[in-house]
This record gives structure tokens, sequence and C-alpha cells, in this order.
């Protein structure tokens, strides 16, 4: 068992990672010291496949633990569903020392994560992600929201969990395609941060990509290190947490230009990397070499790097509607090297649009 900390002085965590870790979930909530009720919020899949034997093995610890499945996907985090959850957290007399858990992936820990925020003022959470997108990304650093019908995420909270545990395990059942898509954010904390686990991943990509537990179980370790390290000088995303949006700003506008339909979100944040470095490169940040070798890592983990379905014009009003666009400027996250970005809102619009012409594979002067 590998344990990273993630610390916030009275809201520090712990994140516990290890292969058949969740066998372990009752000694580690006893040590929480929550309430014997617990609400387990999971998906119709995850919760066939987890689900039932995660509340089995609770109750055998003797916690009252009560299953509750939403449907799968994106549709389900919104307002209406956490109503549903709301009203089961009341039905079940749930009280400020019961404990929600998350088990599934972002969806199921962003909805689980809001109703734990929000009901009562705030009830204790628990992350247990079982996508490889959730384990390095959004089970870590308290970013917790529902969708509203104009955007994603806008009606939220940071709201950090007691306590996120990690089973490499389940990662096992994962599909191809979204083990690829978490691959895109584990890629990225070694474009922002460390060169020395870049080059781990590419030096194991085939053990990665065959699931082999040791390489799965590092992988996941120093990301969440990574993604620990910077919100814990960062909690709320005032400065250097921005560092994590790196690809991200292009990616979102790639996601709501195919609707969500397309890409998925890795495969979005992928290229968006890949334009982001290209942007770097016009301004003469990072050399065509440093741009050559994420290519190649993006496309050695089965990722995209071109968007031929989008348009430069359609992608570049969309990046104006981020959520993280401030006085009408975008803060992009750009490249000096591997391990190493800078933030910079002072983007000439010619040099953004034919970043997007090489990703979209337009003629910039058609």
């Amino acid at each position: 068992m590998v344990n990273v900390k993630v610390n916030l002085e009275k809201r520090s965590y712990n994140i516990h990672i290890g292969v058949s870790a969740s066998n372990l979930i009752g000694s580690f909530m006893r040590n929480l010291k929550v309430s014997k009720k617990l609400l387990v919020i999971s998906d119709t899949i995850v919760g066939d496949l987890y689900g039932i034997q995660m509340v089995e093995s609770l109750v055998k610890d003797g916690f009252a633990a009560e299953l509750y499945c939403v449907s799968c996907g994106e549709h389900s985090k919104n307002l209406d569903m956490a109503m549903e959850l709301y009203t089961k957290a009341i039905t079940l007399e749930l009280d400020r020392n019961c404990a929600i858990i998350a088990l599934g992936g972002g969806v199921i820990g962003d909805l689980s994560g809001f109703v734990a925020a929000t009901y009562l003022r705030g009830v204790p959470f628990i992350q247990i992600p079982t996508s490889l997108l959730a384990q390095v990304d959004s089970s870590v650093g308290g970013k917790v929201a529902v969708n509203h019908p104009m955007g994603k995420n806008l009606i939220g909270a940071f709201y950090q969990p007691r306590m996120v545990l990690i089973d490499i395990d389940f990662l096992s059942t994962l599909p191809n395609r979204e083990l690829y898509t978490g691959l895109a954010e584990v890629i990225k904390y070694g474009m922002i941060a460390d060169k020395k686990f870049f080059t781990y991943l590419s030096d194991h990509s085939q053990q990665i990509l065959d699931k082999r537990p040791d390489a799965l179980t590092e992988i996941v370790r120093r990301s969440c290190e990574i993604k620990a390290w910077v919100v814990e000088q960062d909690e709320c995303e005032s400065s250097i947490r921005a560092i994590l949006n790196f690809g991200h700003t292009i990616g979102h506008a790639i996601e709501a230009d195919t609707n969500f339909s397309i890409y998925n979100h890795g495969e979005a944040v992928a290229i968006g990397m890949y334009g982001a470095a290209m942007i770097s490169h016009h301004l003469n940040m990072c050399s065509k070499a440093t741009v050559d070798i994420l290519k190649h890592i993006l496309l050695q983990f089965n990722l995209p790097v071109s968007a031929p379905e989008c348009g430069i014009d359609d992608l570049f009003k969309l990046l104006y509607r981020d959520k993280k666009v401030l006085d009408n400027k975008i803060t992009w996250v750009l490249l000096n090297d591997i391990g190493e970005v800078n933030l910079c809102n002072q983007v000439p619009e010619n040099i953004v649009k034919l970043a997007l012409a090489e990703i979209t594979q337009s003629n910039i002067l058609s």
C-alpha cells in the first residue's frame, strides 16, 4: 500500500493506493471515526461490478451502508439528480457525521461530492475512484460540481474529501479507451512538473498499456503526488493551480464544438496539449523537438493530436466561453520544456489561430 498525503491543515487527507486496496475499506472508515450509517453512490455499471461487494464488506465491518446507483454518464450530473440523492440521504436519516462515499468515475465523484458539500451544510465525503482519469485527477483536490443546461460544472464548490482510496484492481475491467483517456492526464503531469516522470511513461509504455499493476501503481502514485503538491499551494485555483489546465483550454472547446459526442475528455485534452505546445513553439518558448516528443508519446498511448471535425473560427469563439476566462483574456498554460510550463494571457490571436489550424488540419489561408 502506498500513501500520498494532501497537506491542507485541518482539511488534510490521505490518498491510499494499492492492489486490492478496497478490501480494507472497513478499517479505513473506522479510522475516520464517522457514524455507522453510510450512503454509497455509484452508477449502474460500477455498482453491478463493485458496489454490492463493497456494501457487503462495510456491513461485515459493522456499518449500515446502503448503495444508490444513478444512470451512467454526464447527463446524471445535474441538480435534479442531486435532489434525488438529498431525498435518499434524508430518508436514511443521515446526520452530519454520516459519510457519503463516491464509488465510480469522475461524474460520480463530482455529483456525490456536491451532495456531500451541501447536504446539512457538509458531511464527510470519501472518494473511491474506479477509472484512471478519476484516480489521477478528479478525485484529488476538492473540486465538486453539477452541470447547468448552459454549461458544465457551473454549480459547485471546493470541498475536500476526508480520504481517497484507490484500488488498482479496478483498472483491470476498464475499457481500453477509458485507460487511454486517463493517460492523457497522466502525461499532463509529466509535461507540467516532472521530466523524469515523463521519461518513465515513455520507457514503460507497454507495461502501462498491458495494465501491469506495478506500472499502474507507479503512475497513479506520482500523478497524485504532483496534483497534491499543486493543490497544497493553491487550493482554490487563484494562482499556480491553473497549470493543471494545460491542454484544457483548447480541449474544452473541442468537446463543446463536437457536442461531447466524438472525443472523450482525455482525448480532447490530448489534442489541446498538442495545440498549446504549438502555440508555445510559435512564440519561441519551446523547440519544435519538444513539440514532437509530446506528439510521439500521445500517439504512443493511442491518443489523438488533431480534431479535423472542428473549424478554426468555431473553436476560437468557444475558447472565450471557458469559465476561467477573466476580463475577456485567456490564461494559457504554455510549455517551456518537458516538465516546465508558465502562464500567459498575452497570446496574439494570429498565433492561436495558427495552432488551431494545425490541430484541425485546416488551411488557414482558405
